[in-house]
C-alpha cells in the first residue's frame, strides 16, 4: 500500500514493520513524532522516558532481553544518551537496537547545531543515513537486521529536513521477529574494566566486517551520468544536489555512511573530472574523501553553517545568483517567537521582573521565551537541567566575588523530571541560597503536550501513576518551610512567593502550578473567557503591553486587545492600576 508518509512517520512504520517490540524516546524536535506515531501500534511497546538516557537504557535492557528495541531523540539528546550509547558497541546486542538521531541542521529548534554523524566513528557503531521517507521505512528495517548481523547498535541519522517532509511510501506488512533467548553472558553484558578490555578488540573486528559489507551495502549505490562531475553525498543533501545538477553529474550517494566504502570512493573519484562534496554543517565525508588522498571541493565552498537547500548548491558551485525556484515579491511577517496568550508562566516573569538586582538562570522549554523582550529575563541558557545547575554555580562565584545579586533558577516539569532532580539534588547538597522556580504546566509543552512522570497518562494512553513534583522536592531535602506553591494566575500571590524567595538566605523553591493554556480541555473550560480595554479609563500607561501578551496591542493610540486570542488569564487587568480592563465569563 502508498501513503504519504513524513520521514518520522516512515520511521514508526519501519520499525512496525520489522517487528520491533519496544520503543523509547524522550520529545524533542523533529524527532517527536516518531513515538507518537509508534504508539498507535498496538503490537509495541511505547513510553516517553524521563531523559533519553533512560529511553536508550530502556531500549538497551530490552535488546539484550532478546526484543527488537528502538530510541528516539534529537541530536542533543543523544549527548545525554551518550553514556549507554558508547558502552552498548562494546557489549554489542541480542535483538536489534536502532537509535535514532535527529540533526537539526539551521537551528530551527535547539540550542546549537552539532553534527552527529561524528558521533558513528566515535562510538564504533555503524550508522544510516536515509534521503526520504521510503529510505526511512526501508533502511529502519534493515537496521535492525544490520544489528544483529554484526552484535551492534545501528545509529540511524536524520535531519529537519527529512523527518518533516512528506513523500509517497509503499509500505507493507509486519513481520514478527519474536523474542530471541537470553542466555546469561557476564564476560559480553558486564562491562567492568576487565571485560570491557577484551570486548574492545572484540568491537574492532566487527567495524572490520561492516566496512567490508559498506563496498557491497545496496545503500550505498553509483548513479552515473555526466561524468565531468561527480559528487558524493548522503542525507537530504542528495535531494539537493540532485535538485540542482540533475543528469549532468553522476553520483556516489552514501546510505551507509559508517563504516565507509573506501574502495568504492577511490573508484568512483577515479572515473570523473571534478569530484565535489556536498554536505551540510561539518565536513564529515569530505574529510574521510580526502584522508583517501583524494582531491575534492567541499567545505571552501559550501557553507559549514545552516542547512543547505538548492539555491544554497547552485550558488556555491555554480555561481549563479538567479533563484530558479518560484518567487513572490511579498514578504512574510515578522513573527518573534513569544510565550502565548495566557501563557501561566508570563506572570511568573512579571513578578520576577520587579525584583533588582537578580541573576536569572533558565532552561529548556517554552519558558525560554521569558528571554524576549519586554519581559527581557533570562541571563543563560545552556542545555536541559541547567536552569538549577548553573544557577549553583553561578551563585558559588557570587560568594566568592562579594557579589549580591539573587541567582533564581528556574525550569520546566518535564525538564525537572528529566534532569532536574539531580540538580536539585547538587543544589541541597551544595548548600546553595539559591532561589528555583518550578513552572508546572503538567505537560510537555514545547514539543507538543507530550506525557511526562507528572501527568498521570502514559504515552499509550493508559493511566498511569502520578509523581509528585513537590513530594520530589521536599525528599530531596528542601526544608518545608521554604516550599512555596502557588497559581501563577494570581499575580499578588505569585509576587509574595517571589519576594520571599528573594529574602530568603536558604535554598528556596517556588512551584506554579497552572495547565497549559493551549490544552484542549483548557482552551475547553475558557471558551468565552476574554479580557477587554475600556477607552474612557485606560491612560495609556502601556503596563499591559509590557507583560508582552501577544492579544493586546496599541492600535491608532488605544490598547485593544484581541478577544480571539485572549483567554481571560486576567493578567493584563492585574497590572492595570486604573480599572480600565474588564473581563467578560466567569
Amino acid at each position: 500500500m502508498k501513503k504519504f508518509l513524513t520521514g518520522n512517520e516512515a520511521i514508526a512504520r519501519g520499525a512496525y514493520e520489522a517487528g520491533c517490540l519496544l520503543a523509547a524516546a524522550y520529545p524533542g524536535t523533529p524527532s517527536t513524532e516518531i513515538l507518537e506515531n509508534i504508539s498507535q501500534y498496538s503490537e509495541i511497546y511505547s513510553e516517553w522516558s524521563p531523559n533519553e538516557k533512560v529511553a536508550l537504557e530502556v531500549a538497551s535492557g530490552a535488546s539484550i532481553a532478546g526484543s527488537r528495541a528502538l530510541a528516539a531523540m534529537k541530536h542533543v539528546g543523544l549527548n545525554v544518551a551518550s553514556d549507554p550509547m558508547f558502552t552498548m558497541a562494546y557489549t554489542g546486542v541480542n535483538g536489534g537496537l536502532v537509535v535514532v538521531n535527529a540533526d537539526d541542521p539551521g537551528l530551527h529548534s535547539s540550542q546549537n547545531e552539532q553534527d552527529n554523524r561524528l558521533v558513528a566513528p566515535h562510538a564504533k557503531v555503524l550508522m544510516l543515513e536515509p534521503s526520504d521517507g521510503q529510505e526511512c521505512l526501508d533502511f529502519v528495517k534493515a537496521a535492525f537486521a544490520l544489528s544483529e548481523e554484526f552484535d551492534s547498535p545501528v545509529l540511524f541519522r536524520v535531519t529537519t529536513r527529512v523527518c518533516h517532509s512528506k513523500s509517497i511510501v509503499e509500505t507493507g506488512e509486519r513481520v514478527e521477529a519474536g523474542v530471541k533467548p537470553y542466555v546469561k553472558d557476564p564476560a559480553k553484558y558486564v562491562m567492568s574494566p576487565g571485560n570491557a578490555l577484551k570486548r574492545h578488540p572484540v568491537v574492532e573486528e566487527k567495524l572490520l566486517r561492516a566496512k567490508d559489507y559498506s563496498e557491497t551495502c545496496p545503500f550505498n549505490r553509483i548513479e552515473w551520468g555526466n561524468r565531468k562531475i561527480g559528487i558524493i553525498t548522503s542525507g537530504i543533501s542528495y535531494q539537493h544536489a540532485k535538485e540542482v545538477f540533475g543528469d549532468q553529474a553522476s553520483y556516489l550517494k552514501l546510505g551507509m555512511t559508517y563504516p565507509l566504502p573506501e574502495q568504492k570512493i577511490r573508484d568512483f573519484a577515479a572515473q570523473v573530472d571534478t569530484l565535489y562534496i556536498i554536505e551540510e554543517n561539518d565536513p564529515y565525508l569530505e574529510q574521510q574523501v580526502r584522508s583517501l588522498g583524494i582531491s575534492c571541493i567541499g567545505k571552501e565552498r559550501i557553507p559549514i553553517c545552516g542547512e543547505l537547500n538548492a539555491e544554497i548548491v547552485r550558488r556555491a558551485l555554480l555561481g549563479e545568483t538567479e533563484p530558479k525556484t518560484y518567487q513572490v515579491s511579498q514578504k512574510p511577517t515578522a513573527r518573534p517567537p513569544v510565550l502565548c496568550a495566557g501563557c501561566p508562566h508570563r506572570p511568573l516573569y512579571v513578578a520576577l521582573k520587579k525584583l533588582k538586582n537578580i541573576v536569572v538562570t533558565g532552561d529548556i522549554g517554552c519558558y525560554t521565551l521569558g528571554m524576549v523582550p519586554p519581559l527581557s529575563m533570562l541571563d543563560t541558557v545552556i542545555c536541559m537541567g541547567a536552569g538549577i545547575s548553573s544557577g549553583i554555580g553561578f551563585e558559588k562565584v557570587n560568594r566568592m566575588a562579594g557579589r549580591k545579586e539573587k541567582i533564581f533558577g528556574i525550569m520546566g516539569d518535564s525538564t525537572f523530571f528529566h534532569s532536574g532532580i539531580t540538580s536539585l539534588i547538587d543544589a541541597v547538597y551544595s548548600n546553595s541560597n539559591m532561589a528555583i522556580i518550578l513552572l508546572d504546566n503538567s505537560t510537555t509543552a514545547m514539543t507538543g503536550h507530550q506525557e511526562n512522570p507528572g501527568t498521570g497518562v502514559n504515552l499509550m494512553g493508559q493511566p498511569a501513576p502520578v509523581i509528585d513534583l513537590v513530594n520530589v522536592v521536599k525528599a530531596v531535602g528542601v526544608k518545608p518551610e521554604n516550599i512555596r506553591i502557588v497559581d501563577p494566575y494570581d499575580l499578588a500571590e505569585t509576587e509574595k512567593a517571589v519576594q520571599e524567595a528573594y529574602a530568603s538566605q536558604e535554598l528556596f523553591v517556588v512551584v506554579t502550578k497552572q495547565p497549559c493554556a493551549l490544552m484542549k480541555d483548557v482552551q475547553k473550560k475558557r471558551e468565552g473567557l476574554y479580557c477587554y480595554s475600556e477607552a474612557e479609563t485606560c491612560k495609556k500607561c502601556k503596563a499591559c503591553l509590557r507583560t508582552g501578551c501577544p492579544a493586546i496591542a496599541m492600535k491608532n493610540g488605544t490598547i485593544h486587545i484581541d478577544k480571539a486570542q485572549c483567554n481571560g488569564c486576567t493578567l493584563c487587568q492585574q497590572v492595570c492600576k486604573f480599572d480600565a480592563i474588564a473581563k467578560v465569563g466567569e
